[in-house]
């Protein structure tokens, strides 16, 4: 365990200082609910990018790729690879439709194809699947916090809630976009900075090939086929049914706005994960006792100059955080829009509505400390792999077919879908852990839902629902 210094303590507490000042600028922009949740529809290019990235390039994509890193090798490069494929489909097939539609969430946009049932349906089971990634993110984020001050982990779960609710409960969609920009400048400098530094002091690719085997360790498919290529694929389908990535869409000036963000997104992601693979390689080889989920901040702390890690680790934290926020933010755009206001107060007005998102942001973002202190010795990217599996077999099939196949598929259909498939995933994976990853039978279950009860009930097609 390393110490910080004074020079750690400094820079770290003036680069927070930096981001908290741009999240009160941005919250300064939030007037109306619309704000909060879009962004007034008037967000460009470079802040729908900042919103994507800020929420993806977090803690599973940086502490947990260096924890996987640690114990498996470049197949812990999965998470970045899929979430930068992800963002190129977004941009090419969904950005049209979705921000065309003129909608806040992505069960509103499925309530036009299945009926009024199917809004609470997807609302709730994304949630849940966001939920289990919020929980990838406070792991990361007790990671850090224990390597930087040795704090408890209860301790550090604590101040990790308190941190995602300043975050993003004035700023919202735009809080989450601004602070995203500011972040991605600074992450990435220092994603470079660190992967640089470990790929020189290893030796290279000379290095790095003389000191592991081929396989498991340089195979992207190192632990295996099935589990390597199921990862990268429920990355993919994750983040395409993902409220976050979906609200950046909505939340595009234009169609061609909300394309560029997402495509600008899918240029930046991919790469970023290499680094944390690097070092994560680079801290077993040197030093295979410490604590994996730790590899990237003790890398940090030990090689670089005192005042430069301040400053990684205090972005580290805050893209942590940014991700945290980023998901409870989706998470309180949905059930205010789809529930609260659906079916709890549909007379609310605007400012109450704005009210509504902030404490249920603030709600969903403690509760996770229940789930968390449960689970300290599980592993970050475990999480998110899983919570982009539940999320995928809930919603990608049926916005993949009140997109594309909307003269075809029926209400019946898409609500059974909707119902049936994250079922199918979470009795799986409580059933049968081992073997055929969850989000196959999640997607083949939600599939033959679709299809055969649009067959069987053809109903109404493509009705449009108030």
């Amino acid at each position: 365990m390393y110490n910080l210094t004074t020079s750690h303590i400094i820079s770290i507490v003036l680069t927070l200082a930096l981001v908290s000042l741009v999240g009160i600028y941005a919250g300064r922009q939030v007037g109306n609910a619309s704000d909060f949740s879009v962004g007034g529809r008037k967000t460009g290019a470079a802040l729908i990018a900042g919103t994507i990235v800020g929420t993806l390039v977090g803690g599973a994509s940086t502490v947990g790729t260096a924890e996987l890193a640690f114990k498996y090798g470049l197949a812990a490069w999965w998470f970045t690879l899929g979430s930068g494929a992800a963002c190129l489909l977004l941009g090419v097939l969904l950005a049209g439709p979705l921000r065309e539609s003129g909608l806040e969430t992505a069960p509103q946009f499925l309530v036009r194809a299945y009926g009024p049932v199917a809004g609470p349906t997807a609302s709730i089971f994304s949630s849940i699947g966001i939920f289990l990634n919020i929980i990838a993110q406070i792991l990361a984020a007790i990671a850090l916090l224990g390597s930087m001050f040795q704090l408890s982990p209860v301790c550090a779960a604590f101040i990790t809630i308190v941190l995602v609710i300043f975050y993003v409960f004035f700023g919202g969609v735009m809080g989450t976009g601004i602070v995203g920009v500011v972040k991605l400048v600074i992450v990435y400098t220092s994603l470079i900075v660190t992967g640089v530094l470990a790929y020189t002091k290893a030796g290279g690719v000379a290095g790095f090939t003389q000191s592991f085997p081929p396989f498991p360790w340089l195979n992207l498919m190192g632990r295996g086929f099935p589990v390597d290529f199921a990862a990268g694929f429920s990355v993919i389908v994750g983040v395409l049914s993902t409220q976050t990535y979906i609200q950046a869409m909505f939340s595009g000036k234009d169609v061609e706005t909300s394309r560029r963000g997402a495509l600008l997104s899918a240029v930046i992601i991919s790469p970023s994960g290499l680094a944390g693979v690097i070092v994560g390689m680079y801290m077993k080889l040197n030093y295979p006792d410490i604590p994996a989920s730790e590899a990237l901040p003790l890398f940090v702390i030990k090689y670089l100059p005192p005042w430069l890690g301040g400053v990684v680790l205090a972005v580290l934290l805050v893209a942590v955080i940014g991700t945290a926020a980023g998901l409870s933010l989706g998470i309180s755009t949905m059930l205010t829009k789809d529930i609260y206001k659906k079916y709890i107060n549909p007379r609310a007005d605007d400012r109450r509505l704005l009210f509504i998102s902030r404490m249920v942001l603030a709600a969903v973002a403690v509760s996770t400390i229940l789930f968390v202190t449960g689970n300290l010795k599980s592993m970050i990217l475990e999480w998110s792999f899983l919570s982009m599996g539940l999320r995928g077999a809930t919603i990608f099939l049926p916005l993949l077919g009140a997109v594309f196949f909307k003269n075809v598929v029926s209400p019946t259909g898409g609500v059974l879908a909707l119902i049936l498939g994250p079922i199918a995933d979470l009795v799986w994976k409580l059933a049968v852990p081992v073997g055929i990853d969850p989000l196959y039978v999640g997607l083949l279950v939600g599939l033959t839902a679709l299809v055969v009860g649009s067959a069987a009930f053809p109903g109404a097609k493509f009705r449009k629902y108030d």
